[in-house]
């Protein structure tokens, strides 16, 4: 995964000398005569930002951090991180993580370190003991956090160190993405980077003093180990704790201030079209046009950038610019489709490419990718009218179903790169997802009748997917010689030129490939499976429910729409406390496959709401079935008890109250998943149309106002919330269908308008049902009936209507217009 930085004040001249004084604050902290530089290991060896010296402690060794992030060289991988052939001894060790569910955490219960989960005894213990705390920061499927795990918590002296001076924490950032942000946030400010792991020291009262990601247990050169690092702070602890615990405060009181997003006041919503524009602009430069993406390497999918393209599109459709948009996005999809960073034997897309042919790529899949590539993809398929993107729709939504699905309805959240390179370090890290080409000769040796030159299957299938006698990845795509000799498939022709390369027929072909596929992942279920993170998170089924619903909505295939109320069934039951009224932010398969919570459930965030949220109402769109409109509503309420800034406008990321979540912050960037602002400010525009609530309306025009600065200048940053930005100047058309739900011409009418990509509607049957919900929160419904017997579109805005139509040829002319 790319480390993508966003820093919340990096565009305001007041709040960078909140940075400096961060770092001011800190640099004080630890002096000794010979500076040591803590390089971040997991940045392929890059060094960065954490120096202990008599300037600063976290301070860059002389090529800034803007070159490392602008060179595309700053990464961390993702690997293995299952259970192995140790777990059948009995451990040597055993601590608290061993009663816990979350796998990352489960991956440390054996370590030699007394380790507590996030949670009241450890605060109390680092109170009563006034020692410090060691949070240490990761996730189940990141490498360089089980390389920590292996070189460091698993060594018995550093462990000894560790539990005797010091609080140890251990957190799953996707169980507390609360804490991981706060945190995070004054490492990103402190050091000017960041990533997993993230390892960060404070006071008994949480604030922290000194913070990085990857320490190596000893010293090597000029780089400092953990053990070197830890005897350090003790030292400091045991001399100069008044000082750390004050220059603790003062960099939070400086994070807080810097941090702040707020609306002013009589500032008012900036306009659409300049902002969408901007937006436009900003990604056209960063735009690589050979292979598409936007940068050169790594290359990451970006759904939430190229949804935003498509929807310029929608509005400029007559213009240069949008023609420039659209092609950027459909190009994008395109090589990302051919590229090896798509599963072309076992489907999905794994997490991002090494390299900007998005061939080789980190083989991690993760849940949050299917679901937006999902969404991506279909909406292709509705501007373009190209099979190749509904196919690979359905393909992410098969490996999803059959990978990463639990029997509840619920969906797991990543599948790793491969489970035993912790185990048996001589095997090669991905060597489930390649091929060498003697392995694809022995599987596919048939002789094709009639091909050219008495080629074989094999020949056929490596000649189309690139597949190589010498291995098909470049020494500079392969630094640790991982895949030597090794094939990473990738599509090289499009089928009409293979199969006049080999003087067959498209169809003969296109069967070829197909068997060969088939025979390819027998072998690759006969190889040990990947790590599943089976824990399940709200704010991730929500976005995968999504894909569920939208692409069964266009497709009108009713095995998927049967999927995606699975899924919402599925929160209702496990993710919904009814009687605290709440979401709750995961869940876990148990070792008896069953769904399992942990003794005190972690309380849903801002991101579960408003994916959940987002998920239903897509789910009440392609169904049609109004308890899930009536759930969207209730969570949208519960969402603004919980999170709203009266003061300030926008939603804060987590329950403000909360004492142990030290800065209360607002996401304002649109990364790997949107920001969570950035789809509750649509949310809120979806709901008003639907429901009738005038005050969402102005709700969601609010929170946008409190990220305007952050829209006129970079908003490239929120491509998400430009698109509500666009849908509040466009304003939401409501189509209303009237016509009874089996209906032929019902659905015909409902077929027509989930064939097109109309990002600015909400869609709604009315079925004659005067005491119905939709009926009673939008009484102009009652004026609205079917034409001459037959089903009828209303095309509405501001619940004024234009002149019905009951042809579905006609709606699609009126829908275009």
């Amino acid at each position: 995964m790319m480390l993508r930085l966003g820093f919340a004040w990096s565009t305001s001249s007041n709040t960078t000398k909140h940075i400096a004084q961060a770092r001011l604050f800190t640099g004080s902290l630890l002096r000794k005569d010979t500076p040591y530089t803590l390089y971040n290991s997991r940045c392929s060896g890059l060094p960065q930002a954490l120096q202990f010296g008599q300037k600063s402690v976290l301070a860059s060794t002389g090529l800034s951090w803007d070159s490392f992030r602008s060179s595309g060289a700053v990464f961390f991988s993702m690997a293995s991180g299952s259970d192995g052939p140790d777990t059948l001894k009995s451990p040597k060790h055993t601590n608290r993580l061993s009663k816990e569910k979350s796998s990352y955490l489960l991956q440390h219960a054996h370590n030699p370190v007394d380790w507590y989960p996030w949670g009241q005894e450890a605060f109390d213990k680092a109170q009563s003991e006034d020692k410090p705390i060691f949070l240490s920061v990761g996730y189940s499927t990141c490498h360089w956090c089980h390389v920590m795990e292996r070189e460091s918590f698993e060594d018995e002296e550093i462990g000894k160190i560790l539990s005797e001076n010091f609080v140890c924490i251990k957190v799953d950032r996707e169980e507390r993405p609360d804490v991981d942000k706060v945190y995070m946030t004054f490492v990103q400010a402190t050091s000017g980077g960041g990533g997993w792991p993230m390892s960060v020291w404070l006071t008994p009262d949480l604030r922290p003093f000194i913070g990085g990601t990857y320490f190596p247990p000893r010293d090597s050169g000029r780089r400092p180990g953990l053990k070197t690092v830890l005897l350090r702070i003790i030292e400091q602890w045991q001399s100069n704790r008044e000082t750390l615990k004050s220059t603790g405060e003062r960099v939070l009181e400086a994070l807080r201030k810097g941090t702040e997003i707020s609306a002013s006041p009589g500032e008012t919503l900036p306009s659409g079209p300049d902002v969408a524009n901007r937006c436009y602009q900003q990604l056209a430069h960063s735009y690589e046009e050979e292979y598409g993406g936007f940068r050169e390497a790594p290359k990451f999918p970006s759904p939430v950038n190229l949804m935003f393209l498509m929807s310029f599109w929608t509005v400029n459709r007559t213009s240069s610019e949008g023609a420039e948009a659209l092609q950027m996005a459909l190009h994008t999809l395109r090589m990302m489709a051919l590229g090896g960073i798509h599963d072309h034997v076992a489907q999905g897309f794994h997490r991002y490419s090494t390299d900007s042919s998005w061939h080789v790529p980190h083989f991690e899949k993760m849940l949050y990718d299917q679901a937006q590539l999902a969404v991506a993809y279909i909406t292709a398929y509705q501007v373009s009218g190209e099979c190749l993107f509904a196919d690979v729709a359905r393909d992410v939504l098969l490996y999803v179903s059959r990978d990463l699905s639990d029997k509840s309805g619920g969906f797991y959240s990543a599948e790793d790169a491969d489970p035993f390179l912790r185990w048996n370090p001589l095997r090669r890290e991905r060597e489930r997802c390649v091929w060498t080409a003697g392995e694809i000769r022995e599987l596919l040796p048939d002789i094709v009748e009639g091909a050219a030159g008495g080629a074989t299957q094999a020949d056929i299938f490596m000649h189309h997917y690139g597949v190589k006698e010498q291995g098909n990845v470049a020494p500079d795509q392969d630094p640790h010689g991982e895949l030597q000799g090794q094939n990473v498939l990738i599509v090289r022709y499009s089928v009409e030129l293979t199969a006049a390369h080999f003087s067959i027929s498209v169809d003969r072909l296109s069967e070829l490939l197909s068997d060969a596929r088939a025979k390819l992942a027998e072998v690759r279920k006969a190889r040990p499976p990947p790590h599943l993170d089976t824990k399940m998170l709200a704010s991730w089924n929500g976005l995968m429910l999504s894909g569920f619903a939208r692409v069964g909505a266009v497709l009108g295939d009713k095995a998927l729409l049967e999927r995606a109320e699975r899924a919402a069934c599925f929160l209702q039951e496990h993710l919904w406390d009814e009687e605290g009224q709440r979401i709750l932010h995961s869940c876990y398969r148990g070792n008896n496959m069953e769904v399992e919570q942990v003794a005190s459930p972690i309380a849903g965030f801002l991101d579960d709401y408003a994916f959940v949220v987002s998920g239903v109402l897509d789910l009440f769109e392609a169904t049609q079935r109004v308890r899930w409109l009536q759930w969207a509503e209730g969570l949208q309420l519960r969402q603004d008890q919980l999170f709203w800034d009266s003061h300030g406008s926008g939603y804060f990321c987590s329950d403000p109250s909360d004492p142990t979540v030290l800065l209360a912050l607002k996401q304002d960037q649109d990364g790997a998943e949107p920001s969570a602002n950035s789809v509750s400010a649509m949310n809120l525009l979806r709901l008003s149309h639907l429901t009738g609530r005038q005050d969402w309306i102005q709700r969601s025009q609010e929170l946008l106002t409190a990220f305007s600065d952050r829209l006129i200048k970079v908003p490239i940053a929120l491509p998400d919330m430009v698109r509500s930005v666009m849908a509040q100047h466009y304003t939401l058309k409501q189509i209303v269908i009237c016509g009874q739900p089996d209906a032929e011409d019902t659905a015909s009418l409902i077929s027509c308008v989930n064939s097109l990509f109309l990002p600015h509607k909400v869609l709604m049957l009315a079925d004659g049902n005067t005491e119905g919900f939709l009926y009673q929160r939008l009484p102009i419904l009652s004026s609205l009936v079917p034409q001459d017997g037959k089903a009828t579109a209303y095309k509405c805005e501001n619940f004024a209507c234009a002149l019905p139509v009951t042809c579905p040829q006609e709606l699609r002319r009126l829908l275009l217009e």
